[in-house]
């Protein structure tokens, strides 16, 4: 089992990071070469699930050749509205993992998830009408996140018979995800536990009782095997507010790209994009971000004056051809959509 954190969170404060890095290293291997079940890690590009796929890489990378008998797909969820820079920086990333693996006889997979047309945002929000997302009606992280990613999950888990899911989550993150890694029913080997809700799905977290300094320490501390700068990501975090990533999302208890540091650009579950908010202001590279920023704000429902420009941009027909009503402060009877 992957070492505990001490009082102050760091796992690395409790012995050299060589040593850390090395047992998490051979605890990865044993559970590796211990069954057929293909592994799947999911990846965002932010920092933890970049650490996550960095030490199963470089875990795997010591075995010998023939030891290497199953697949591990990394699973990365494009909503076609992410942040622009971020996407790059994961098609890139995505790339460079394939040309490595093919290179080093390595069996990493990637694999790039997207929504159906007829879920994506544009046909949602233009060709549906429906309003921006909203507390209320959180129609986006389902459509866009949730559905693709657990297709293909199900699709290698009927593949196979099972799936073994990487995740990089973390206790330090937050009270609530450190509540839920405890409650998760661990499964024979007490590495595993069983998914929440995808069937034959168990789950294996091996940066689980990793800091946000060990994340960052690790990254910086060993290079990155397939080729991406780890301080180039460094850089894209500091040149944002926020601390999270946009993780994975494969159930509604995972938290959506709304909370996050990097997510859809198009986001209103937040009442300001911080993150392109900061790169457009602090890189004059990234000013052609501006309209962009400019469009996520008029589509901010916030507020009496934004309601009320809402209200003249949509229609006063819903999809089905009814109207709908409401009494201004005034009492008369309005048209709204």
């Amino acid at each position: 089992m992957a070492a505990k954190s001490n009082s102050n969170g760091s796992v690395f404060a409790k012995a050299n990071v060589s040593t850390i890095v090395e047992a998490a290293k051979q605890e990865i291997q044993s559970l590796y070469a211990s069954d057929s079940t293909p592994w799947l890690i999911g990846y965002s590009g932010g920092k933890d699930s970049t650490a996550v796929l960095q030490l199963i890489w470089m875990a795997l990378t010591d075995l010998e050749p023939e030891s290497l008998t199953k697949p591990v797909y990394v699973l990365t969820t494009d909503t076609m509205v992410e942040n622009p820079v971020v996407a790059q920086w994961v098609y890139q990333s995505l790339q460079r993992v394939q040309t490595a693996a093919d290179k080093q006889a390595l069996p990493f997979r990637p694999h790039l998830a997207t929504p159906n047309i007829k879920d994506s945002f544009w046909v949602s929000l233009i060709g549906k009408g429906y309003p921006a997302p909203r507390y209320k009606f959180r129609w986006c992280t389902e459509r866009l996140k949730i559905r693709p990613t657990n297709q293909f999950i199900q699709d290698v888990a009927s593949e196979h018979g099972e799936v073994i899911l990487l995740l990089g989550t973390r206790r330090a993150e937050s009270a609530v995800r450190s509540g839920r890694l405890k409650q998760r029913e661990r499964f024979g080997k007490t590495q595993l536990a069983r998914h929440d809700h995808l069937i034959n799905t168990l789950v294996y977290t091996p940066i689980e009782y990793w800091s946000n300094d060990d994340v960052w320490t690790f990254l910086m501390r060993f290079k990155n095997p397939w080729g991406h700068r780890n301080k180039d990501l460094l850089t894209m975090y500091r040149g944002a507010t926020e601390d999270n990533e946009c993780p994975v999302v494969v159930d509604t208890s995972t938290p959506s790209c709304g909370s996050s540091r990097f997510g859809c650009w198009t986001c209103t579950l937040v009442n300001e994009d911080k993150s392109m908010t900061a790169m457009v202001a602090n890189d004059a590279d990234k000013d052609w971000m501006r309209p962009l920023l400019e469009f996520r704000n008029g589509l901010d429902y916030r507020g009496d004056h934004a309601r009320k420009l809402e209200r003249q941009r949509r229609d006063f027909k819903r999809l089905g051809g009814y109207l709908t009503h409401y009494k201004d402060k005034d009492g008369e009877t309005q048209l709204v959509p």
